[in-house]
């Protein structure tokens, strides 16, 4: 789109302006008949001074809920009839300079309303069997919310690549840094995608990295490779993907480990929390390792060694388990999905509880509660006898397979859920 601007730079002003000013006629194709009938055939004829449509915003650097323009409302003048426009009396029409201003304003404004849901609806279409799609990155100025941008690059913190290998195999991984790092001990936050997704995908739209600078925090997010599964898709039914020191769960937890090792981590606030098949290799890395997490989150999850091949998967993800392992010690866990969930069954979030408060819940107690123009919900918390928790369980209602509370930007994200990072967080930091 820049090097189309250029070239019509290079025939002109007037040669842009006439391009620039038919394409607005497409937008607004109502709104450029009543120019034409308004303006006199003078300022027609005339070729104005070519505006910079590239000038940087007043509101640059804004998020794209902010730097939306308003649609201009239509001046008195063109709201009145044509008979009455026509009068000596009346205001005078705007000039064509002042239309395509307008014009220009109340397109971006409407681009920008447009993009979050179209790219978020084009990345499912992605998961949907077809090619996954990312717009790319126009650069234009007032058009920030229809960039491929993830949410970390407007945080000022540092977002690295980072890469791990073992007898198992090697996985990429990206780590967020807070800038509010003071060098001492941070809790660190192992976030496990779901299929289909990665790294940049997931930060985006679960918004942990903005959480990370607010708590001060560290955020891992390993990365599935298309060689071990080609849907991205943590083998979370695989029968060696469920033992300790073998497959994938070694990677992850290598990883872990690696960036305990070379950053400032408190050993004793490492969590790791996951979406869909991340959620049920949360669960696994949590009853496998619980020396090294400390609690666990899962979203739309199942619960650990629930199926051991592809088949036993379909069943468990329809609810339909097959004999429960032993599963050791339980640690905290936080546990949010959905009652109208298609794809992996809300029965597995109450079998993910029921395993995990057994041991240690003395009681429990029932909230319901409702999101500000959104869904309602159920949260039920587990207690034990001290009275903290041990275990939290958000039934969303109306809310399918997608992060609770996340933004449009990501992938399986719904916005109008309570904000289900945020409130793993807090049940993460919550002193036991």
């Amino acid at each position: 789109m820049r090097a189309a601007t250029k070239a019509l730079m290079g025939q002109g002003p007037k040669a842009a302006t006439s391009v620039i000013h038919e394409a607005l006629k497409v937008l607004t194709p109502h709104k450029a008949a009543a120019a034409r009938q308004a303006a006199p055939s003078a300022a027609r004829d005339a070729a104005p001074a070519m505006r910079d449509l590239n000038a940087a915003p007043a509101h640059a650097g804004t998020s794209a809920r902010e730097s939306a323009v308003p649609p201009v409302p239509p001046t008195q003048a063109q709201a009145q009839p044509q008979a009455e426009a026509a009068q000596p009396q009346a205001a005078a029409a705007p000039t064509q300079e002042q239309y395509v201003k307008n014009a220009v304003q109340e397109a971006t404004a409407a681009f920008n309303k447009l993009m979050p849901d179209l790219l978020a609806k084009l990345d499912r279409a992605g998961a949907n069997g077809h090619a996954a799609f990312k717009m790319p990155h126009f650069d234009l100025p007032g058009m920030h919310g229809g960039g491929s941008a993830t949410a970390a690059d407007a945080l000022p913190g540092k977002f690295t690549d980072g890469s791990f290998t073992n007898a198992a195999g090697t996985r990429t991984y990206k780590l967020y840094e807070p800038s509010t790092s003071t060098g001492q001990p941070m809790p660190l936050v192992v976030m496990l995608h779901g299929c289909t997704q990665d790294p940049d995908d997931f930060a985006t739209g679960t918004q942990m990295n903005a959480l990370a600078e607010e708590m001060q925090c560290l955020v891992v997010y390993p990365a599935q490779s298309v060689q071990a599964n080609s849907s991205r898709c943590w083998n979370w039914f695989n029968a060696v993907d469920q033992q300790h020191g073998q497959g994938e769960p070694s990677i992850i937890a290598g990883i872990t480990e690696t960036v305990m090792h070379k950053h400032a981590v408190d050993k004793s606030q490492v969590y790791v929390a996951g979406l869909s098949a991340g959620g049920a290799m949360a669960t696994i890395m949590g009853t496998l390792y619980p020396e090294l997490y400390a609690a666990v989150g899962v979203h739309s999850g199942l619960p650990f060694a629930s199926a051991h091949d592809l088949p036993s998967a379909l069943a468990a993800m329809k609810g339909n388990f097959g004999p429960q392992k032993a599963s050791g010690k339980s640690i905290p866990i936080i546990v949010f999905h959905g009652d109208k969930d298609t794809t992996v069954h809300p029965v597995n979030g109450d079998e993910l509880i029921k395993r995990g408060a057994h041991q240690e819940s003395k009681g429990f107690v029932t909230e319901p509660g409702r999101v500000p123009d959104g869904h309602a919900y159920t949260r039920t918390v587990h207690q034990r006898a001290d009275g903290t928790p041990q275990a939290e369980q958000w039934l969303i209602h109306g809310a399918g397979h997608a992060w609770s509370g996340g933004s449009a930007r990501g992938s399986y994200t719904d916005g109008k859920g309570p904000d289900a990072s945020r409130e793993m967080m807090r049940f993460f930091q919550t002193k036991r």
